[in-house]
């Protein structure tokens, strides 16, 4: 017999199977996903077996044995199913996918400790031993501890007792005790006080309990709930989760890493006590491994954590929750850049779990498949517990400035925030200003410079002209806005430190806390900054959208939302989405106790359809006009896109690869959309200079064909060198 046997060279050529005999001893333990050693160029290599065949295509006598064997574990062939998923419809080198979802935590070390176990008569040892004049006491002492006990540690025999080690392996040897091996997997939550509170009720309102009993009816293998914020959709999982532990199945609950809050983990814990574990980016390797093994020996039953909580290792996997199922931190930053939903739903399909998608704002991908009845669509409408939502108001900027107010606060935020430091309640101010490098707008008048072919804002670039990055084109930097001939136009700069200082200013009596990535660089920062705010040890507290994300202070009554129109100005077509979602989330943390919440949010684009929507808490209406929008510009979901990133230490470098690229894609593919390469909108970091190219068609499996293309063309002898690919779909 013989195997297809993958071993992870790091070499893009050589990135596929290689043939291995597997010899008798080893039948039984090589199957597909088996963990091999296998010889390759005088040196013995890890392997994974992709299959098993009776017979080879090549010499027999060329092919060299497999070395060494381990049998798959629990699970793990689902899980080759899945890499071999990703890397077809991400790209990257098998290996990379691999890496995925056998990530390197698994190498770490795990802590172990010995024990030794009284197997034979001690009874019988010791009178025998005590018979002679002359015995050693200390096999007297170990004999007589035995008699009380069945086990005990090495070391506390060793310590405690001060037994020397030869005693007790020459015990061993007579067949008196066992000495074995035993691995300690800590439990995160264990040096934790005050969690021992008796469970919690699984209270639902009417229509939590609907949604529940159409759920566990009918059974959907993907359903999107969509719920305002405050619907009550974690005691909804909590739940859901409760009915698959009765059938002894498992259940992973995916937390975007912003909203992975020990307050967000806590709720799971209250109900489920040590059946639910955690992982995130911010343990040690050696702990996470230990919560992998965990779930693999059966110890916990719930595992929580971001996207790569998606592959612990459970053996009867029933339910997969992906919370916030909008957010962007589900795709991943480097190869193969999956995306967390898409490799959800295909887990629950390989091994028959059901996928649940959460939010307040989903996805208009997301929501489109439900619409189109590819999901189960339940919605929760209504605040649990009858709470109202926040009043929202639109205050118009370019009206503030016309009136001589210049500062960032409006009149109206102005007058709220000292009214509610008057009453001892809290502020929240938000200051969304993501994804909006090199963008230009008005202060004037709000307007934005967009492509005219793409309806997609342009972004300034060191060589003075405004690139789209869709389309290729480009014009020279305006020096006036061309709706209102105002000169108060140029890129956006405002940052949470200089605003602290101006409302500090304003209120010189309030206390403040900022939260942003200088003052959370270590997890203490982090906590520390959240339990003084929710301690109400400070009045108002200041930040982007971390601060938006999984918390719930009840003392907040009002939320201002700062330039709350700069992230529509981002160079992304997903711009009137990630807009919307960030002004509704941070709508939704105000008036979460029991006293009323406001939320004001100030704008130069106070007509915007995102912004509109957002106050009104109107996603349908949303919804509605971005899939018209994006219907007839065809963008995603109707239609499908792949960035290319090429990178280089050469600005030729990249300029090089993105014409021989596009070269070949065109000639290959004439009716394909391919548009660059320009300069990515930050075009250089750490001396990588970055350039991207654009494919856009209205079928997934033509991008798929143009990757595999490229990846054919960049390993032939007279393609460019010293540049590399990475792709990004939709």
């Amino acid at each position: 017999m013989f195997a297809q046997v993958y071993v992870n060279l790091g070499v893009t050529k050589l990135d596929h199977p290689f043939t291995y005999g597997i010899p008798k001893e080893l039948e039984d333990a090589v199957k597909p996903g088996s963990r091999v050693v296998v010889p390759m160029h005088g040196r013995k290599l890890r392997g994974f077996v992709i299959t098993v065949e009776d017979e080879c295509t090549i010499d027999k006598d060329k092919v060299k044995d497999i070395v060494s064997a381990e049998a798959p574990k629990s699970g793990e062939g689902e899980m080759f199913a899945l890499a071999g998923f990703i890397r077809e419809r991400y790209g990257g080198t098998l290996g990379q996918a691999l890496s995925v979802v056998f990530p390197s935590t698994a190498n770490a070390a795990v802590k172990t400790y010995k024990v030794v176990r009284r197997t034979g008569d001690i009874d019988s040892a010791l009178a025998e031993l005590l018979s002679k004049k002359r015995h050693s006491k200390y096999a007297e002492k170990l004999f007589s501890i035995l008699q009380k006990n069945e086990i005990f540690l090495w070391d506390d025999l060793r310590q405690d007792y001060d037994i020397p080690s030869d005693v007790i392996r020459k015990a061993e040897k007579q067949g008196l005790v066992s000495v074995e091996k035993r691995t300690h997997l800590r439990n995160p939550f264990e040096n934790m006080k005050g969690l021992t509170q008796e469970r919690p009720q699984i209270s639902l309102n009417e229509d939590q309990r609907a949604v529940l009993d159409d759920f566990l009816k009918n059974k959907p293998k993907v359903s999107l709930i969509h719920g305002v914020t405050g619907s009550g959709k974690t005691l909804l999982y909590i739940a859901m989760i409760e009915q698959v532990l009765k059938e002894k199945k498992q259940a992973i609950v995916l937390i975007p890493e912003i909203a992975l809050t020990l307050q967000n983990i806590l709720r799971f814990y209250r109900f489920f006590g040590d059946k639910v574990s955690y992982v995130n980016s911010r343990m040690n390797a050696s702990l996470k491994n230990e919560q992998l093994e965990r779930a693999r020996a059966g110890e916990v039953s719930v595992m929580i954590g971001p996207r790569s909580a998606l592959f612990t290792p459970f053996k009867n996997l029933g339910l997969i929750i992906v919370d916030e199922e909008h957010e962007t931190s589900y795709v991943s930053g480097k190869p193969p850049r999956y995306h967390a939903v898409e490799a959800a739903v295909e887990r629950g399909r390989l091994c028959g779990a059901q996928v649940v998608l959460g939010s307040a704002t989903p996805s208009v991908s997301s929501y489109t498949h439900a619409i189109n009845s590819e999901y189960t669509l339940y919605t929760l409408e209504k605040r649990a517990n009858d709470a109202c939502m926040p009043e929202v108001s639109i205050v118009d900027m370019r009206a503030e400035l016309a009136a001589g107010n210049r500062s960032i606060l409006s009149r109206k935020l102005y007058d709220g925030i000292k009214d509610r430091l008057q009453k001892k309640e809290q502020v929240m101010l938000f200051i969304n200003r993501r994804g909006v490098a090199g963008t230009v707008s008005c202060r004037e008048c709000g307007a934005v410079i967009k492509c005219e072919h793409c309806d997609v804002p342009m972004v300034l670039h060191r060589d003075g002209f405004l690139h789209c990055h869709y389309c290729g084109a480009k014009r020279p930097m305006v020096r006036e806005c061309p709706s209102c001939h105002s000169r108060l136009i140029g890129t956006m700069r405002a940052g949470t430190e200089k605003i602290e200082t101006e409302v500090q200013r304003l209120f010189p009596k309030s206390r403040i806390l900022r939260m942003d990535a200088d003052t959370t660089k270590t997890p203490d920062g982090y906590r520390q900054i959240i339990s003084a705010f929710s301690r109400k040890d400070a009045d108002i507290l200041i930040g982007t959208q971390m601060i938006v994300k999984g918390h719930d202070f009840p003392g907040v009554t009002l939320m201002g939302v700062l330039m709350a129109d700069l992230s529509l100005n981002a160079a992304d077509y997903r711009a009137s989405e990630r807009t919307f979602d960030l002004i509704l989330q941070a709508c939704g943390r105000s008036g979460r106790g029991e006293n009323p919440g406001e939320a004001v949010i100030q704008t130069y684009q106070p007509e915007n359809f995102a912004i509109v929507s957002a106050a009104k808490n109107d996603y349908r209406n949303f919804y509605r006009q971005e899939s018209a929008y994006r219907r007839l510009l065809h963008f995603p979901p109707f239609s499908h896109l792949l960035s290319v990133e090429i990178t280089s230490r050469t600005e030729e470098g990249c300029i090089s690869m993105g014409t021989f690229i596009t070269g070949r894609l065109k000639n290959a593919f004439p009716d394909l959309f391919v548009a660059g390469p320009t300069p990515s909108p930050i075009s250089k970091i750490k001396d990588i200079f970055r350039y991207e190219v654009v494919i856009k068609d209205t079928s997934y499996e033509a991008l798929i064909k143009a990757r595999k293309l490229m990846d054919e063309a960049i390993a032939e002898a007279d393609a460019p060198k010293n540049a590399d690919l990475w792709y990004d779909f939709d």
